[in-house]
C-alpha cells in the first residue's frame, strides 16, 4: 500500500511539473511540424536553438535570453564570443589552418611549453576531445610497462561512476553499462572498485596492474570529488607498487576548481593527466600530458592524429591558458564560487523538499535532488526559468557556469533556481494531496 501510494504520488508530480514547466528535455518533443531532424538520434535535445552567445548569455532564435550555468558541459571557459578568443581564431586563420603532424608546429610548441611549465608534465601529446586524450593516457601508461620489459601489465584499476569518454576503451574504463549494452563484449584490461572502497582498491592490485586512473572531481558521475588526502594515498599506493597514477582533468581542469587543475589542492602530482573541454574554450581541443618517464614508451610511430595539434585549436588553447592561468584569475574563480556554494546552501535549506544535497567546489557545483524529484524535471524547471543546467548522473544537476561569472549573474542564477524550486515545491504538494484523496 505505501509503495502504490509512493509511485502514485511520484506520477502526479511528473503530472503537475508538466503542467508548471513544461515537457523534461528527455521526453519526446512532438515533432511532426518541424523537419525531420537528419541527425542520428543518439541525443536527447531540449527544443531549443541559439543563434548567438555574449558572456555568459545565450540568445535563443526566439530572442529569449538564457543565463548559460552549462557553458556547453564545462567547455566555454571564458564565456561566449570572448573577444580575446575571436581574435586569437581570426588571426591564426588568414595564417595557416592545418598542416599535419609530419611538420613542425610553432604554435603546438608554444602551448605544449606553457601547458609543461605550469604542470608536472615534461611531455603534451594534442587531440579534438577527452575521449581521444584518455585513449592517449591509456596508451601511454601500458607502453610505460612494455618498454620497462613487463608488457604483461597493462590492466587498469577505475572507479564505479566514472566517465571517460565514448570509445570503445573509454566506455569499458568508465564501466557503466548503459553505455556498454550492445557494443559487444567490454575492452578488456579495466577493473572498476567502489568509489571510496580503499580495501577493495588495494585488492585490486595484481601482477598485470598497470595503472589506477581517476577523475578528482566524478563530473558526470554526480559531482563527487576524491578528498585531499584519498588523491595522496593514491599517489602512495601508486609509488609502492610501481603503478602509474593517471589523473582525468577533462571536466575539472583548467581553472574550475579554483586553481589550475583540481589534484593541485591534494599538493600532488600524476604521472598521466588527460584534459580537454575548457582548454579550447568551445573550439574542439584535448591533451594528454606526461612526465618524461612514464612517457619513455611512447617513441615515434607510437601514436598519432590527423586533425590533433592543428594551428588553429593550438592559438585558442594558448590564449585560453594564458588567461585562465593568471594568479588574479583563479582568485576570481574562487571568490566567486564561494558566494555560489554559500547561496546553494541557502537554497538548500528554503527547500528541503526539492535539495537533497549540494555537492562539489569552484565552479564545478552539483544540486542533488530529491528521489520524488528527477533532476530532468529540476533541469526543465531551470531552463523554464531561462536558467541552463545540466544534469549528471545520481540524480545531480550541474552548474557548470563559465569562469568570468560574477557575483551578480551568480545573484541572477539563484533568482531563477529559487522560482523553479518554487514551482517544483508546488508541484510535489498538490500532487500529494491528489494521491491522498
Amino acid at each position: 500500500m505505501v509503495r502504490s501510494l509512493v509511485t502514485i504520488t511520484q506520477q502526479r508530480i511528473v503530472q503537475y511539473s508538466a503542467i508548471l514547466i513544461g515537457p523534461s528535455p528527455n521526453r519526446n518533443v512532438d515533432m511532426s511540424s518541424q523537419t525531420k531532424s537528419h541527425f542520428l538520434p543518439t541525443f536527447a535535445r531540449a527544443n531549443v536553438a541559439f543563434e548567438r552567445g555574449e558572456g555568459v548569455w545565450l540568445i535563443s532564435t526566439d530572442g529569449e535570453r538564457y543565463l548559460d550555468f552549462g557553458a556547453g558541459i564545462a567547455v566555454n571557459s571564458l564565456g561566449h564570443a570572448n573577444p580575446k578568443l575571436i581574435e586569437a581564431l581570426t588571426t591564426q586563420a588568414q595564417k595557416v589552418w592545418h598542416v599535419s603532424n609530419a611538420f613542425q608546429i610553432p604554435e603546438g610548441e608554444a602551448l605544449a611549453a606553457r601547458l609543461c611549465e605550469l604542470t608536472f608534465a615534461d611531455f603534451v601529446f594534442f587531440t579534438n576531445s577527452g575521449a581521444e586524450a584518455l585513449e592517449g593516457a591509456i596508451k601511454t601508461a601500458r607502453k610505460y610497462h612494455s618498454a620497462n620489459g613487463q608488457p604483461e601489465r597493462f590492466r587498469i584499476i577505475t572507479f564505479e561512476g566514472a566517465f571517460h569518454g565514448r570509445t570503445l576503451a573509454t566506455i569499458a574504463a568508465g564501466g557503466q553499462k548503459k553505455y556498454l549494452e550492445g557494443f559487444g563484449p567490454a575492452s578488456p584490461g579495466f577493473d572498476q572498485v567502489p568509489f571510496g572502497d580503499h580495501e577493495a582498491l588495494k585488492a585490486a592490485i595484481g601482477p598485470e596492474t598497470a595503472a589506477i586512473l581517476i577523475e578528482p572531481v566524478q563530473g558526470e558521475g554526480g559531482v563527487r570529488a576524491v578528498p585531499p588526502q584519498c588523491l595522496r594515498g593514491l599517489r602512495d599506493l601508486c609509488d609502492e607498487h610501481g603503478l602509474l597514477l593517471i589523473f582525468d582533468e577533462v571536466q575539472s581542469g583548467v581553472g574550475r576548481s579554483g586553481k589550475l587543475f583540481a589534484h593541485e589542492w591534494s599538493g600532488i602530482s600524476p604521472d598521466i593527466m588527460a584534459i580537454a573541454k575548457g582548454i579550447g574554450g568551445g573550439f574542439p581541443l584535448g591533451a594528454f600530458l606526461t612526465t618524461e618517464e612514464a612517457g619513455k614508451g611512447m617513441v615515434a610511430g607510437t601514436h598519432g592524429s590527423t586533425y590533433g595539434g592543428n594551428p588553429l585549436a593550438m592559438a585558442v588553447g594558448k590564449t585560453v591558458l594564458d588567461t585562465v592561468s593568471e594568479p588574479a584569475f583563479l582568485e576570481h574563480v574562487r571568490d566567486v564560487a564561494i558566494v555560489l556554494k554559500q547561496r546553494l546552501a541557502g537554497l538548500q535549506d528554503q527547500y528541503p523538499d526539492i535539495i537533497a544535497e549540494i555537492r562539489g567546489d569552484g565552479l564545478l557545483m552539483g544540486i542533488k535532488t530529491r528521489p520524488e524529484v528527477p533532476n530532468t524535471d529540476f533541469a526543465a524547471a531551470a531552463r523554464a526559468e531561462k536558467l541552463i543546467t545540466i544534469p549528471a548522473g545520481d540524480n545531480v544537476v550541474r552548474l557548470l557556469p563559465p569562469l568570468i561569472v560574477t557575483e551578480a549573474d551568480v545573484a541572477i542564477a539563484l533568482s531563477k533556481l529559487d522560482a523553479a524550486c518554487a514551482k517544483l515545491s508546488a508541484g510535489l504538494r498538490q500532487a500529494a494531496r491528489t494521491a491522498a484523496e
